[in-house]
């Protein structure tokens, strides 16, 4: 055991322990290495506190154990008021006043970087979060704390850690170095019975300093939190008055191990393994790694330097034997490598292409910023989400031992195709659409009625957590795979992610869908293209005649739960026509700027002599009538869309 009293009235770094070594000296005592751990100065900044501290902390290290005892910081504010001491550390009232627009959207709130790193704009979001749980769903209790590693991440955790403390929490779990995918996230509140979570992500958005970040918290069965308390968090944002600052030093996020400040305790763990652990006890391991390591088999999985980066090597390479040239882009990066983490097959354009060169691998796929979203690709063959989706339930059974005895239950957002539906009914299976956001799904899981979902918008997953999961779905499809050549030798014609696709669509009929993002649209002009079709939907009457198509109804769509009754209105206004064809225009919540118009098209096919059809050919008719009805270009001024999916 050593124990460093250290104190510097110019630093704005603090210093902990490393592990304590001999470097000579009496039998009076060791000379000890210390090491940087963490600028506190842009901290300091956001906090309003002076750029020196001279106050100094005592710091004990016993093997992984640090305990840390350090008196509050001297603010700013003249107003900043002592509120409590808990045990080694004081916990002080920061002022603060309401800022603008932190109302959260389908997955938490999403700003520019540069709008989080305003005095307090972060702060403000976590106390409102804090004043909108019931007292017991956090004092004393235990929360998780993970991201996808993008910029700001490392400031923003030791802000959180902080604000956790001064309102009474007692134990974080964090992953090493801030990082832990969404996915991990609710795999570690559920195994570890945690009070909830937070994720800081943008998703898929970019990261870096001019670009986006993010927050979101999940409840305590690992879900994204409901709207009833996503709508309490907004309402508090516009009344705060004050921040429970914990006065501590930073975490060392680098190592592994537990820190603790008097009754709060700081615990960095290993954001793999048990999120490893509970995919081992989903998928049979041993089926695919003898199929991944056939030498007639090549993979190739893009983590676009996000956040699957982490998992990739351990996952793929070291538990099922492929080779590491199969990881590409694996080394999570604070701006991506200045790229755009979605998985489509605009941004994911370096997979796309060798997936449709002359010697393509055999499968492809990708994963997104915080690792819950996955695209899905064959040689020179793209698998929409909206089919993945289905083909994996189709073949669930037979192939995942999660789902020996059937799925429970299937369900969709209401923009993602059909497709799904069709293996519901083939299933005899209960089946629900739901409004686009993963937390609809969660209430389905927790009451026993479903087990395997999914979004248009690259997302899919099961009841083993609460979140998408892009890991899980490149692990659902290589099973897949395996099990229809489980008894092929080496040399023999192995059946092709296009033959599964091919063979599926021959059994239930092929719905061609498409998606047309439109990026960053003038606020302005995108909510007058909504009010325009709202009252073009308000008068509209079925027979009705667009082009070639019929009108059986158009709506905006509404949601009851079935089990807690809440309900979700607006959430995408539909046209559907008699021969099953879907048209839908939604305002997307994920963006961090602007507004982000999409557009789905969807028909159904069942004739097998047109299945080869190239999506957007078999769609255009109907992509010109959705385009008509909407008056898209007179309202945004945009002549194409962004991304076409």
């Amino acid at each position: 055991m050593a124990l460093l009293r250290y104190g510097c009235p110019t630093s704005t770094t603090w210093r902990v322990l490393e592990q304590p070594w001999h470097s000579g000296g009496s039998s009076h005592g060791h000379e000890l290495k210390c090491k940087p751990l963490i600028y506190v100065s842009s901290w300091r900044r956001a906090r309003g506190l002076p750029m020196t501290d001279t106050t100094p902390c005592s710091i004990t290290t016993r093997r992984h154990s640090v305990t840390v005892k350090a008196s509050s910081p001297t603010s700013s504010s003249s107003s900043s008021s002592a509120i409590a001491d808990s045990e080694g550390f004081q916990v002080t009232a920061v002022p603060t006043k309401p800022v603008e627009g932190q109302k959260t959207g389908t997955s938490g709130l999403r700003k520019k970087v540069k709008v989080f790193m305003q005095s307090n704009y972060l702060s403000n979001w976590i106390q409102a979060l804090f004043n909108s749980l019931p007292p017991e769903d956090y004092k004393g209790g235990l929360l998780v704390l993970g991201g996808d590693g993008r910029y700001f991440n490392k400031e923003a955790a030791q802000i959180i850690i902080k604000i956790a403390a001064g309102n009474g929490v007692g134990k974080i779990l964090v992953g090493r170095d801030g990082l832990m995918s969404t996915p991990a996230v609710s795999a570690v509140i559920r195994k570890h019975k945690a009070n909830g979570g937070f994720i800081m992500s943008a998703s898929h958005n970019p990261g870096g300093p001019e670009n986006d970040w993010g927050i979101k918290f999940n409840y305590s069965s690992g879900q994204p939190a409901p709207e009833s308390i996503t709508d309490k968090i907004y309402g508090n944002t516009l009344s705060i008055s004050a921040i429970k600052m914990a006065n501590i030093s930073d975490v060392d996020l680098s190592r592994l191990g537990v820190t603790k400040f008097g009754s709060f305790t700081v615990e960095v763990v290993d954001p793999v393994s048990d999120y490893m652990e509970l995919l081992q006890s989903v998928f049979d391991f041993e089926l695919i790694k003898t199929f991944i390591t056939r030498p007639d088999f090549r993979f190739k999985f893009d983590a676009m330097h996000a956040i699957t980066g982490a998992y990739a090597k351990p996952i793929f390479v070291d538990q099922l034997g492929a080779n590491s040239d199969s990881i590409s882009n694996g080394i999570p990066l604070e701006d991506f490598g200045n790229g755009h983490p979605d998985p489509n097959l605009t941004y994911a354009k370096e997979l796309v292409t060798i997936m449709y060169s002359v010697d393509a691998p055999d499968f492809g796929a990708a994963s997104d910023g915080d690792g819950d979203r996955n695209m899905i690709l064959g040689k020179s063959f793209f698998v929409t989400p909206s089919d993945s989706v289905a083909m994996i339930a189709a073949n669930a059974q037979e192939t995942i031992p999660y789902f020996k005895n059937g799925p429970k239950g299937l369900a969709r957002s209401m923009p993602t195709s059909g497709a799904l539906d069709l293996v519901a009914k083939k299933l005899n299976l209960p089946f629900f659409e739901v409004p686009t956001g993963w937390k609809f799904f969660g209430n389905l899981m927790d009451a026993g009625k479903l087990s395997i979902c999914g979004e248009e918008s690259f997302g899919t997953g099961s009841d083993h957590i609460r979140e998408k999961d892009g890991i899980w779905a490149v692990l659902a499809w290589i099973s897949i795979i395996a099990y229809k050549n489980k008894d092929k030798k080496v040399g023999e014609k192995l059946a092709s992610v296009a033959d599964i696709a091919k063979e599926h669509w021959a059994t239930y009929g092929r719905n061609f869908f498409s998606r047309y993002d439109y990026e960053e649209c003038e606020l302005e002009g995108a909510n007058k293209m909504v009010e325009h079709l709202r009252g073009l939907i308000s008068n509209i009457k079925t027979g009705e005649k667009y082009g070639n198509y019929t009108i059986q109804f158009a709506d905006d769509f509404a949601y009851t739960d079935s089990v807690d009754g809440s309900v979700a209105l607006k959430q995408g206004i539909r046209f559907v026509f008699t021969d099953g064809s879907r048209i839908i225009f939604r305002l997307s919540g994920t963006g961090s700027a602007g507004a982000t118009i999409r557009l789905y098209v969807e028909q159904y096919e069942p004739d097998v002599s047109k299945h080869d059809m190239d999506a957007q050919t078999a769609l255009k008719p109907l992509i010109d009538v959705a385009l008509s009805i909407s008056k898209l270009k007179e309202y945004t001024g945009r002549e194409k869309p962004t991304v076409i999916t």
